[in-house]
């Protein structure tokens, strides 16, 4: 049997699929992540208890496949990208919680080196900024009594998430990461695809501390037998929207999809061309095959679903995101509210760490829907910026991919092609971050034998096409940008 596994531990929850060759689902598990805000704008996650919901949902989504481990092929990892883990060699305990992608507590560092911005934009495809994880590692590195040192030594690893659930998966018998995860830290270049010298001195962060990089379909050992109830190969990694792109199929430059978690991020297939961004997008790898690099310009917007999670958990306006739709369709309008949900700063094309969340134009009249509905609205704002900004360092998109939790529903997916002006096309998966590290694991595996051949396996289930008129889009992004401008720090 062609069982593949596939992790894909996010920001707000891990999950685990099984995934037949055909790319349809056998079992499913999932755990909610715990979030941790010690300080405003600081977001930290628990290693430990990801990698404990890691094992359990790989185990219950193989029991609800009712397959071993004998049955699959191999196993794929995608995961939440720049969260950073430092943990003993020795004992792998992690030596402090992780520092989340979403964490700006080096906002000021940033501050400080902007001068050498375009100088680490040469070499990495990146913008000098907290997001990365560089310098959440030097954070660490000074903070935590001893660590410099200790990692100097050797007796440290560091990891983002995929190589911290690698360590663990294979009892700590390979300390690695892949092509993508390693060009999101601000420590690869992305030019010559090796850890670079020049920005270790930079950040002062130890060459000892690093795993080894691999192709995105590679041999990365096997799990331990004990944990899965026999080994299974390692064979695919890519970070969360590196895989979504796979998953999405989109192979041939030009292509372009936006997956929809707790963030939004906008991916556009560059070819093996590197092409440096104009408009302060991210030049990425879109994944690394048999030694051969395909890159990608990136938009990153921090918060998507997280505006969903604090409607529910923070301020109470509805009980489950599911409620979002209804309340969003029950107003024929806002009513002109904006809600710029900038909680952790403001991502691409703006990149303003100091930037807060805010609503605007509330009246009297304003009730729960309305605040709903921007805030939603404001996702398609934000994508509607990505997509200009990408238009205008590459072509404009003829139409749009996209995928994730949000986008089962179809008002806002509506109102994504609404605003943006093109075609939105949503796949028969939605889930096609865990797929796309499935087909890298099968792509190793021999499941598939090409690029190709995945792609023959994509299909579109519904097409959204714009219904408002241009002049009205146009409005109401206008409006979106004055709200965006009063809550920018400069």
């Amino acid at each position: 049997m062609s069982a593949i596994l596939a992790i894909d531990q996010g920001t707000t929850s891990t999950r685990a699929i099984v995934f037949a060759r055909d790319g349809a689902k056998l079992g499913v598990a999932q755990r909610e992540l715990p979030q941790s805000y010690p300080q405003p704008g600081w977001v930290e996650h628990d290693p430990v208890t990801i990698w404990n919901d890691t094992l359990s949902v790989a185990r219950d989504a193989l029991a609800a496949a009712g397959l071993g481990a004998a049955d699959l092929v191999g196993l794929g990892i995608t995961n939440q990208r720049e969260t950073t883990v430092l943990w003993e060699r020795a004992s792998g305990k992690p030596i402090h919680p992780a520092i989340v992608w979403q964490d700006r507590r080096t906002a000021e560092f940033c501050r400080q080196h902007q001068d050498r911005s375009a100088w680490l934009s040469e070499k990495t495809g990146l913008l000098l900024d907290p997001y990365f994880s560089a310098t959440k590692i030097a954070w660490i590195l000074d903070r935590v009594p001893g660590a410099r040192g200790r990692a100097e030594k050797g007796e440290l690893a560091f990891g983002t998430i995929d190589s911290w659930l690698l360590w663990n998966l294979t009892g700590g018998r390979v300390h690695a990461t892949d092509a993508t995860n390693a060009s999101r830290t601000a420590l690869f270049n992305v030019r010559t695809q090796r850890w670079d010298d020049e920005l270790l001195a930079f950040f002062k962060v130890p060459a000892a501390l690093l795993p080894e990089v691999r192709d995105c379909a590679a041999d990365f050992g096997s799990t331990d037998p004990a944990l899965l109830g026999g080994p299974v190969a390692i064979a695919g990694i890519a970070g969360d929207q590196q895989a979504a792109t796979v998953g999405q199929a989109c192979f041939a430059p030009g292509m372009i999809k936006s997956t929809y978690g707790t963030g939004c991020f906008m991916v556009l297939n560059t070819g093996a061309q590197f092409v440096l961004s104009k408009n302060r997008l991210l030049s990425t790898v879109a994944y690394r095959l048999n030694g051969e690099t395909t890159y990608a310009l990136e938009g990153s917007i921090f918060v998507a679903g997280a505006a969903v999670q604090w409607l529910r958990d923070a301020v109470h306006l509805i009980r489950a995101a599911g409620e979002t739709e209804g309340l969003a369709k029950s107003i024929p309008d806002t009513q002109g509210v904006y809600l710029v949900p900038a909680f952790t700063g403001l991502g691409a094309p703006y990149w303003d760490p100091e930037a807060r969340g805010a609503i605007f134009g509330l009246t009297r009249d304003s009730g729960i829907a309305h605040i709903v509905r921007a805030a939603l609205e404001s996702v398609c704002y934000q994508t509607r910026d990505l997509l200009t900004a990408m238009a205008q360092d590459a072509l404009p998109p003829t139409e749009l991919r996209v995928d994730g939790g949000m986008v089962v529903n179809d008002w806002l997916t509506q109102s994504l092609s609404d605003i943006l002006k093109i075609p939105v096309v949503r796949p028969q998966t939605v889930e096609t971050t865990a797929l796309g590290a499935a087909f890298l694991a099968g792509l190793q595996r021999g499941v598939y034998a090409s690029l190709d051949d995945i792609a023959r396996l994509w299909r579109a289930e519904r097409r959204f096409a714009p219904e408002r008129p241009a002049a009205t889009a146009d409005a109401l992004y206008e409006g979106w940008q004055h709200a965006v401008r009063r809550v920018k720090s400069s």
